[in-house]
């Protein structure tokens, strides 16, 4: 007994943060402008809806993709600033199994915590070892960048927030979009929410056990200073390394159309669509 609870002292050392997956983002709207996620057209088939935690502080909102393996999006407010992250990637518990903790963990102190098998790990969701050697990079949803706090840099390094993203693209043309045009958008802001999405591509990674994304996006409103709303979005290949400026309205129209839906809404009616 002594021997299990070191073990288990030991384990939770590992852990970077909290990810409670939950029945609906109702657990945590604050991610969302005026606590309006998106519609019901933005859920794949067997989604899983978690609010990124640690510490016992939710830091943002994702909506996963239990059979693609991939985030469908990403939720949270930007807020950027300088701070260190520890690059250390996690998954989720709970995705495996909700009677386990919301403690998020890595890999092998999950196996040696709660003695659950490598392959079972892999059935629900990505694992670290799915990237390596793949060819493409590991892309973040949710950017560490865009959080003040090294906790809330931390919570993002959590693979349910991560796709196989192009290399030159993440590393180029997204990165300036997340780091240049959206501190330019947002300059006269007060909050500003964040949805950052991927669609579903035709190829994968690891044998056939993570989807490629075709596109990613992001799409963002705010209420300025002055007290009106903006909104703005991007989109772009995940075969180039070029991003498409547009406004809301336009990205919910493309996405309607790559997604095979009708109508597609990304934000509260508030924001601005033109």
């Amino acid at each position: 007994m002594l021997w299990l609870l070191l073990l288990q002292v030991w384990a939770s050392c590992l852990w970077l943060g909290r990810g409670e997956v939950v029945n609906s983002f109702a657990s945590c709207p604050q991610f969302f402008y005026d606590n309006t996620p998106p519609d019901a057209a933005m859920k794949p088939q067997n989604p899983a809806w978690i609010c990124q935690t640690l510490n016992n502080q939710r830091f943002f909102a994702t909506l996963y993709d239990r059979q693609k393996r991939i985030p469908m999006y990403s939720a949270y407010k930007y807020e950027p600033g300088r701070f260190h992250a520890i690059h250390t990637w996690t998954v989720e518990p709970q995705l495996i199994n909700a009677n386990l903790p919301q403690d998020m963990y890595t890999v092998q102190a999950l196996e040696r915590a709660y003695n659950i098998p490598r392959a079972q790990i892999m059935q629900s969701q990505a694992v670290n070892t799915d990237y390596e050697h793949s060819g493409w990079d590991r892309g973040h949803l949710n950017p560490n960048g865009h959080h003040n706090t090294s906790a809330s840099r931390n919570a993002t390094f959590t693979l349910t927030n991560i796709v196989p993203m192009n290399a030159t693209l993440n590393r180029v043309d997204w990165k300036n979009y997340e780091q240049q045009t959206m501190a330019n958008k947002s300059i006269n802001c007060q909050t500003t929410y964040v949805i950052v999405g991927a669609v579903p591509g035709n190829s994968s990674i690891s044998n056939g056990r993570v989807n490629v994304p075709s596109h990613i996006w992001s799409g963002a409103c705010c209420k300025t200073r002055n007290n009106n709303v903006s909104a703005w979005a991007a989109i772009a290949e995940n075969d180039q390394n070029k991003v498409d400026e547009l406004t809301l309205g336009e990205l919910e129209r493309r996405l309607a159309q790559l997604y095979g839906m009708q109508n597609v809404s990304l934000f509260h009616s508030d924001c601005p669509r033109q």
